[in-house]
Parts: structure tokens; sequence; C-alpha cells
């Protein structure tokens, strides 16, 4: 998996440095009133980022509708404040900066509104996961899924700052430094979010939320056996 990480760095490199000429683009034609020929190159850095701002929008919101609404929300406000844009910054840092704020943002507008929306299965694909090694069992499938529900759930009990720290570092494999820089911390003050993050979940992620599905699990191997 480590090499696998530096491989694909150089492609990552190249691509963010694409990203950040283009918005460095954008941002001239702006300021010299092309607003037309402006948004059309903003489509490339669009066309470059959805997929990976759906998933991060999904760690939040779990709700694919609310997440197209979201990701496009903060795409436009992307657009409309790229002339604040410092092309001394990654333009990837900066939008997931943006887009971070869209999804807490939302997930205020659904408090206040005090309605619950249940998570939606079309989108599990989202969650990153390893590719699989052979043919798992039913009662592997059925553990793997809900130690992932469990770990969603608990995910979403942190506290905004906690979450977003969780969600960059360990879901999108972020450094510390990306990190500070996206939720504007410094980085010994992100360190502490995660440190925070990590023994709140194992809190949470007790023995007792797993041996129950295993028990379950165990239970219907034994009825089919007998």
């Amino acid at each position: 998996m480590t090499q696998r990480g530096h491989a694909a760095a150089p492609e990552d490199g190249q691509r963010v440095g694409v990203e950040t000429e283009l918005a460095g683009e954008v941002k001239r034609l702006l300021a010299e009133g092309q607003r037309e020929q402006a948004a059309e190159r903003f489509g490339g850095i669009i066309d470059r980022q959805q997929r990976r701002a759906s998933r991060i929008a999904y760690h939040y919101l779990r709700d694919p509708a609310e997440v197209d609404e979201v990701v496009q929300d903060a795409f436009l406000r992307a657009f409309v404040h790229l002339p604040s844009f410092r092309e001394d910054l990654f333009f990837e840092l900066w939008f997931t900066r943006i887009l971070v704020n869209a999804c807490l943002d939302r997930l205020k507008a659904r408090a206040r509104r005090a309605r619950w929306l249940v998570p939606s299965d079309a989108r599990e694909g989202l969650l990153a996961e390893g590719p699989p090694s052979g043919e798992p069992s039913p009662e592997a499938m059925l553990l793997t899924k809900e130690r992932r529900r469990r770990l969603e759930a608990a995910i979403e009990r942190l506290p905004a700052r906690q979450r977003t720290a969780v969600i960059l570092s360990h879901l999108e494999g972020r450094s510390a430094r990306e990190v500070s820089v996206i939720m504007g911390l410094n980085e010994s003050t992100v360190r502490v979010h995660l440190f925070r993050a990590v023994r709140k979940l194992r809190g949470l992620l007790d023995r007792d939320t797993w041996t129950a599905p295993e028990r379950i699990a165990s239970g219907r191997t034994s009825r089919r056996g007998a």
C-alpha cells in the first residue's frame, strides 16, 4: 500500500499543479471581464474535482441528493470567490476548505429543521475501500458492512472540527499540514483534534459494539448446521 501511494504521488502533484494553473487563468479572465470564457475554463476544474468533492461531501451528508446540491454550491462559491484565490496555494486545498464549510452549513441547516435523513445505500461505493482479497463469506460481508456503519455513525457524533480532521486525514489521506491549510488552523491544533477524535472514537467503538454482530453471525451459522 505504501509503494502504491508513492507511485501515485507524481500524478497527484501534477494534477494539483494543473488545477492551480487553471484557477489562475480563470482568475485573470474574470479580472479582464471575460466571464463566459472564465466559466468555460472553470468547467475543466470541475471535471477534475467532481468525484473527489462528492466523496468528501458524502462523508458528511450521507444523502446523494444533498451531496449533489452541496457540491454544486461549493463549485459556485469557488467561482464567485476566485478573485480572492491566492495562487501560491494549491487550488485543491483552497476548494476543499470551501466544500467542507458548505457541508457544515448544510448540517447546521438540517439540525435547525430538526429532521432525520436516513443514509442511502446507493452511494456506499463512494467510501474508500481496498480491493477485495478473495471471495468473502456472507458472515464476513455482514461484519464488514456493520463495522463500516458503526464507524460512520461514530464519526458523525464527533464535534465538527474533530470530524473534519478525521475525514480529511484518515479517510482522504491528507497530511497534517494540508489539513491545517484547509481548516485554517496550525498543525499542532490539527494534531490535537485528531488525537481527541481517535480517543473518542475508541470509546464509542468499544468491544461490545463488535461482539453483537459476531454473535448474530455465529448464531445463523449454527442454525443452518442444525
